[in-house]
Formats: structure tokens, sequence, C-alpha cells
């Protein structure tokens, strides 16, 4: 039976049999010998005994695992002799063991190479594992960048995954050169030398010399790094002028030469073309004056993109300049002159005024309530302003919700509607025929009036602000109903006349406003409300408007409780 004894061997612990750790100990005071002349004695020890503690690990099975001779004689035979080689302080090495310096990827680990990186040492890192040279992962990158834009993230992955290689043992991992004393000794005493050397070959009378002058070159040096930043931003400046020229024109090219029909944008005449009614001018004429009136300044824009990447960029030449700034002088010029003629045409407004009386019964309450055209709309609240359509004769109209409605009191006994067609023209006359050819509509059905939600007019007499505003003169006492789609439309001043959608209101026109008549909380003479107990646990509550009943409420109570005028339950002390 032999004893066991736990050490620390590069940073972990191990359970070892007392012949295991008497022979692992003498190994390793061999090889203390055999590097007793060497440079960085103590950082090659340190890695061999990482490397040792990690070829112990993988041999571990369980938690209890007891390191035996066995396991300490594999990791010697991996590691190799101290005896079987030297190396001299020249850099010579001799050693019975031949190891191949071709290695496959198989035998490698993937590590951030962070000594032979620029930032991270990821591409250095992938260069050493599939044996290609960085330089060509970075070009790879730098494609995936500006191609796609999946290298920096690809990078940031990488870098959070893979490990850096700090000590001596996983940089040669990284290589796939064999762990063994000999490659470590040799990588240890590679940067010793590296190190001594750039000590040796400094120059330091020149090092003095820089010294000395600092003082004088720190003006220079940050005038340097202020025109190299404002190189940098005339840089990427130049990238977005160029990405900005080149989108506004892809967007006017295909507006223009597709006359708004296109699908893919959205510009805001785009209504107006599409029916040629904005001008009365052909289509085509103004399409091309708002191409070269807009397009060309942001061609000049592009331009001066591609000047900043590349100052050596060839210029378009003197008569391409003067050529296309003529082109767009005419342009806009041609642009005001069809934007103050527009504007003339919608100069003076003309009105159309069409009444008509109906008939209503005192005792009727009037419903009002506006409805929409299937053939036009979805439904009630599916408005627009203004849109070129056909209507059920397949000829081209314009449609438009300009709709208002208000009610207003009249003096006469009977009711009458009120209807204003508007448009507008370059003088009176032009703008009266324009507003009497309005389209509009509406039906009385009883005591119902229904209003249509939109007007049409011929697509020849083009868009010039046509709408229609509905009065509703209504005499003293007459009682009515707002149905919920009247909401949208109605302009009555709320002073006047003021109404909740999705309430059951009725209303009665007075002297100084329209009142409700069943809103408990308005002061109105005209509700009765009378209460009854009829048993001892049941209240009901009647609501009469001007001998109408609209509201019965039946309430139960307990024992110990009363009920006052309105109807509210009260204790009983």
């Amino acid at each position: 039976m032999n004893k066991t004894v736990n050490i620390n061997l590069g940073g972990m612990f191990f359970h070892i049999d007392e012949d295991a750790y008497q022979k692992l100990t003498r190994y390793f005071d061999a090889i203390k010998r055999s590097l007793s002349n060497s440079s960085g004695q103590d950082e090659i020890i340190k890695d061999i005994e990482m490397r040792v503690s990690e070829l112990l690990t993988e041999k571990q099975k369980t938690e209890k695992h007891v390191v035996g001779l066995k396991d300490v004689d594999e990791v010697i035979a991996v590691m190799g002799q101290p005896e079987d080689y030297r190396i001299d302080e020249e850099g010579i090495g001799t050693t019975s063991t031949n190891y191949s310096s071709s290695t496959s990827t198989a035998s490698r680990k993937l590590y951030r190479d962070k000594e032979g990186g620029m930032i991270g040492g990821v591409l250095a890192g992938l260069g050493h594992y599939f044996g290609i040279d960085k330089v060509w992962l970075r070009i790879f990158f730098l494609i995936m960048f500006f191609a796609w834009g999946t290298g920096v993230l690809a990078y940031i992955i990488l870098w959070i995954v893979m490990p850096e290689a700090v000590t001596t043992a996983e940089k040669l991992e990284m290589t796939g050169e064999p762990v063994t004393i000999s490659n470590i000794e040799k990588k240890v005493r590679e940067e010793f030398e590296n190190v001594s050397d750039k000590f040796k070959n400094a120059n330091y009378d020149e090092m003095g010399n820089r010294v000395k002058t600092g003082a004088e070159k720190i003006g220079s040096s940050l005038s340097d790094f202020i025109i190299a930043v404002l190189r940098v931003f005339s840089k990427i400046l130049g990238v977005i002028l160029i990405i900005a020229g080149l989108c506004i024109l892809a967007a006017l090219f295909i507006a223009v030469f597709t006359l708004g029909s296109s699908s893919l944008i959205d510009v805001p005449w785009q209504g107006f073309i599409e029916a040629g009614n904005f001008t009365d001018y052909p289509v085509w004429t103004f399409g091309l004056i708002m191409f070269f009136a807009v397009g060309i300044p942001f061609f000049f824009l592009a331009l001066l993109g591609f000047k900043l990447l590349s100052p050596n960029l060839k210029s378009i030449g003197n008569i391409a300049k003067s050529t296309l700034l003529a082109i767009w002088i005419i342009a806009v010029s041609l642009a005001i002159a069809i934007g103050l003629k527009q504007a003339s045409a919608f100069a003076i407004d003309g009105r159309v005024v069409v009444k008509e009386n109906f008939n209503l019964k005192p005792t009727d309450t009037l419903l009002i309530k506006f409805k929409h055209n299937d053939y036009f709309a979805k439904n009630i609240d599916d408005n627009s302003n203004f849109k070129i359509t056909i209507d059920s004769t397949g000829n081209d109209v314009i449609y438009s919700n300009n709709v208002s409605f208000k009610i207003a009191q009249t003096d006469t006994q009977s009711a009458y509607i009120q209807i204003e067609k508007e448009a507008k023209g370059k003088n009176l006359f032009e703008a009266k025929q324009r507003a009497e050819k309005i389209k509009y509509s509406y039906k009385i059905i009883g005591n119902q009036l229904v209003f249509d939600n939109y007007l049409l007019t011929d697509l020849k007499e083009k868009f010039r602000d046509q709408d229609i505003e509905i009065t509703l003169f209504l005499p003293l006492g007459t009682l009515l109903k707002m149905d919920d789609s009247v909401a949208r439309y109605d302009q009555t001043d709320d002073d006047y006349f003021y109404w909740h959608p999705n309430e059951n209101e009725i209303f009665k026109v007075e002297s100084d406003k329209i009142k409700c008549q069943n809103c408990l909380n308005e002061d109105n003479e005209n509700i009765t409300i009378d209460t009854k107990q009829e048993t001892d646990s049941v209240v009901t509550t009647t609501v009469t408007v001007n001998g109408e009943v609209v509201k019965v409420k039946e309430t139960t109570t307990k024992k110990g409780l009363s009920v006052d005028k309105d109807g509210v339950i009260i204790k009983n002390n």
C-alpha cells in the first residue's frame, strides 16, 4: 500500500502516489539542471509544469483518480527526457528525437495570436490553424464587411469564442508544434532573444536626439493628427454623398420615367402625376422638368463624393459642367413658371348653393347618418382627401371625402338642407363652372337623412380643392338622433351642439342650443323621473321625455334601504 500526496501543479490539484511523486520530482529536478545555463529558466519551467498538468488532467477519469507511475511515465514519454537533448547558447540544438517540421491541422488548436495580429489576433490565429497567410483572411473579411456588412459581426463573435494564446505551450499548440521540453525551451529562448535584439540594435544617440527635439515636434504631430482625422472624415463624407446622390437619382428615374406608377417609392406628387392632374401640360414634360431640377444637384453631390474618396479622379470637364448648369437653370425656371401658373389656377373660390325643404312630423325623431359607397371604399372610415379612380361606368373620376356637416337653427316652420359645392379656379366663372360639375347626393327616407360621405367629379375638371359643405337647418322643438358615422364629418359649434358617439342620446332644438333629453346630468325640465317602490325589495325608476318613456330601471333593495326621487338607493339609520 502506497501513500498518496496532494500536489499543486500548474494551478491544478492532483492526488498522486508517493512513487509517482518522487519520479515526477526527479524529472523536474533534471529539467532544472539541464536549463541551469539557459535564459528565461523560470518561464520555461512554468510552461513545462502547465503542460504536464494538462496531460495529467486528460488522464483523470474521476475526481478521486490517483496519479500513478504509469501516468507519469506516459507524460514523460510525450514531453521527452531532459538528457536526450540540449540547446546551447548559440541556438544549435542536438536531440535524439526528430519531430517533423510539418504538422497537420488536426494537431493544431485554435487560439488568438495577439502578438501577430493587428487588433485582437483573430485572423492571425485562423491563419495558423488553417495554414493560410493572414493577409488573405484580412482581405476576405474586408470584402464581407463592405459587401454584406457581416465582417465586423463575425470578427467580434470569433474574438469572444477564441481564447488567446498566452502561455508558451498554447503558442506551440496554435502553430501545431509538439509541446515538448525542447520546443518550450526554444520558444522561450526566441522570445528572450527578440527582446534582447531590440535593445542591442537600438540607436541610443538617435533616441536621445528624439527626446531633445520632442517638444519641437509636438505641434507638428498634433497638426498631422488633425489632418489625418479630417482626411478620414472626408472619406466618410464622400461615401455618404455618393450613397445619397445615387439613391436620389435612382428614385427620380423610377418616379419620373414610370410617371409615378411604380410601387417602389412614394413621391409627394405621385397622385397628381398618375393621372396628369397637376398641370395643364403633358405629363412627360412635368416629369422631365422635375428630373433635371432635382436630379442635377444630386448628380454633382455624388461627383463630389467620388472626388473626396479619390482626389486624383479626372473631372467631367468644363463643357459638361456648363451644359448641366444651363439645363438645371432652364428646368428650375420652367418649374417656377408652372408653379406660378398653378397658383393662379387656385386663386378664386367658386360656390354653388342648392337647397331642399323636407317635411318632418313634430312627433318624429330625426335620425342623421352618413354612408359610404362599397365601390370606392371598404367602410365608412376608409377616407381619402383626393384620389383618381374609375366609377361603375368605367370613366376616370376624382374621388374625395372632403365633406363637412353642421346643424343650424331656422326661424321657418319647416326644415331644409343646404348643400354648398365649392371649387377653385383662375377666375370666378371657371371656379363656379367647376363647382357645378361636382356630383353629390343624399336621401330622405321617412324620418332618416342619409348623406353620402364622398363627392365625385370628372377627371378633366382636375383637382381644385373641390369640397361639399352641408348645413341642416332645423326649426325649434325638433327632436333628433345622431348616428356614429356622423362623427368624422360634424363641424357644428360645440357650444351650440355637443354629442358623444356610441351613445343612444336624443336631442331637442331649443332657442340657445341643442339639448340632450335623456342625459341625467343635463339641466332639462322636460325630463320626468318617477320612482316607485313596488315591494320591499324592488324599485322601479321611469324616465319620461315629453310624455315618451325612454328608460325603465328596476333595482333590488334590502331591508333598511330606501330610494330617493332620482332612484338612488340610500341607507336608513
